[in-house]
């Protein structure tokens, strides 16, 4: 018991220092950024990592995400006239979007930029994250792919800031992805139709990712 206390603590540990965000609040639902980070920010880095847009800190309940219409601004997403609120635990990870990206349903996406997880402490929202990809999660959701990229932060503040793949990951921090796993399987509610489907190496993630970057630059 007292290794699962210590593992979800691991998880959602919000004690580091992560950079300020690029937005500004502009209402209860709605921040903004002076620039469309979605298009303005490439997805890739020269030093190997990636750029994530935090949409959503780890332990929140709060469903965010950027506009697909205008990159410089976050939205809490509303659902039958409500804003959306998570009924379950908050998210296991920080929850963003890789800019420069989209893949169609064609290449296995769903026509949207792709799904980032960031590992570790809550990030601020709205924050452009430089991480390491390490592999992904596979999942259907209503009958649709809506796969989900797993990646690690590498500042010296993270725990996960060595792990370079999935394997490390489970031979290092084991529960880790079963509690990503659960929550994915589970958030949505009895009813849902989530379906996970599997996991995804971090060369298959590295692959789906350069796919969804040469889509992107080619619409």
């Amino acid at each position: 018991m007292k290794k699962h206390i210590a593992l979800i603590s691991l998880v959602l540990s919000c004690s580091s220092a992560f950079a300020d965000s690029n937005f500004l609040k502009v209402d209860t639902y709605t921040i903004k950024a002076d620039q469309d980070y979605l298009s303005a920010t490439p997805a890739k880095n020269n030093n190997g990592t990636i750029n994530a847009i935090i949409e959503i800190p780890t332990g929140s309940n709060e469903k965010w995400e950027v506009s697909k219409v205008d990159g410089s601004v976050i939205n809490w997403e509303f659902k039958n006239g409500q804003p959306r609120i998570v009924h379950y635990l908050g998210y296991p990870s920080n929850y963003g979007t890789i800019p420069n990206t989209a893949l169609p349903k064609s290449l296995g996406g769903d026509g949207d930029p792709l799904d980032v997880l960031v590992l570790g402490s809550a990030m601020v929202q709205g924050s452009v994250a430089q991480v390491r990809l390490i592999g992904g999660l596979k999942m259907l959701d209503g009958g649709e792919q809506d796969d989900k990229l797993i990646a690690v932060p590498v500042t010296e503040q993270s725990p996960f800031k060595n792990v370079h793949s999935i394997k490390q990951l489970q031979q290092q921090y084991p529960g880790v992805l079963t509690i990503i796993d659960t929550w994915f399987s589970n958030y949505k509610g009895a009813g849902a139709k989530v379906d996970i489907q599997g996991v995804l190496s971090k060369q298959e993630a590295l692959d789906v990712l350069d796919k969804a970057v040469k889509y992107y630059k080619e619409i």
